[in-house]
């Protein structure tokens, strides 16, 4: 009986609805692997704010993949991962995988906190994801036409979620990942305005990526009444992150899989077959 088979405890995703996590979740359920979904409406509720409910969702787990809310990049993240991980190794739970960011001091001090913790850790070390312009803060942007952003002609390795998913639950359900850190980018680098122009032929629309200057970004953030740490996260990534200290290219997926990484285009085509981008909004 291989691992896979004999495996009875669930794994805990914590962040399990979100981009990454959701994805996690059905790959173990099509493994036949039981998961414990953790985040604040779950039914065995966790939050990240509230260290109590950290020890009851351990309970009775065979591993961990780790998603920080809101982001590793936030003070006090660091705290949190040494924290979970020295409860997780007290509860008998070694296997530990962390999804963190490329480029992010807050998130490398994340990762040595797991690193150090005494795990066996794996680290998932993602570039900017793909479905950001589908599932997340970008689409609005995409249904309006206009995709305005602080960045000029700078590149980056846009990795497919499904990529992520497919790293990270290897490394949650094989052998051979345990110590490993993988740096997942997409195989090419594309401006903002290189996918603009994928995302527009995808969906046979007209789309325009528009740069513009950091004030104006920030001034259209604050109109939008957003969470002001949410906020202070998109102008640090907006501002600080994508300045090309990520553009380039590394192995992290076939080092993990064996197999190329998804281009950009292949996600672009595929999400257009859905619909998702077919609606118009307006800019008024």
């Amino acid at each position: 009986m291989s691992e896979k088979q004999s495996m009875k405890k669930p794994i805990l995703v914590i962040g399990g609805m979100g981009k990454t996590g959701r994805r996690v979740v059905e790959r173990l359920a099509e493994r036949g692997i039981p998961s414990r979904i953790g985040s604040r409406s779950s039914e065995l509720p966790f939050d990240w704010q509230n260290r109590s409910t950290w020890a009851p969702i351990l309970e009775n787990v065979e591993a961990v993949f780790i998603s920080y809310y809101p982001d590793l990049a936030m003070p006090g993240a660091a705290d949190d991962i040494r924290t979970l991980a020295k409860l997780a190794l007290a509860k008998g739970i070694r296997r530990l995988v962390l999804l963190s960011g490329r480029g992010e001091a807050g998130a490398l001090a994340s990762e040595q906190a797991l690193q150090n913790s005494g795990a066996d850790w794996t680290i998932v070390r993602a570039s900017w994801f793909s479905q950001n312009f589908s599932e997340s803060f970008l689409l609005d942007s995409v249904l309006s036409g206009t995709i305005a952003l602080p960045i000029g002609d700078v590149t980056e390795p846009f990795i497919d979620a499904e990529d992520i998913a497919d790293v990270a639950v290897a490394a949650l359900t094989e052998e051979g990942h345990t110590e490993q850190l993988y740096e997942l980018t997409g195989p090419r680098l594309l401006t903002f305005a290189q996918v603009t122009e994928e995302i527009a032929l995808a969906s046979k629309r007209d789309i325009a990526y528009v740069p513009i200057t950091k004030e104006q970004f920030v001034g259209g953030l604050e109109e939008q009444n957003l969470p002001v740490d949410f906020t202070n996260l998109l102008i640090q990534l907006f501002t600080h992150v994508l300045d090309g200290r990520n553009s380039y290219l590394t192995d992290g997926v076939q080092r993990a899989l064996g197999r190329e990484p998804r281009d950009f285009s292949d996600y672009a085509q595929e999400v257009a077959k859905t619909g998702i981008w077919d609606q118009v909004q307006s800019n008024e």
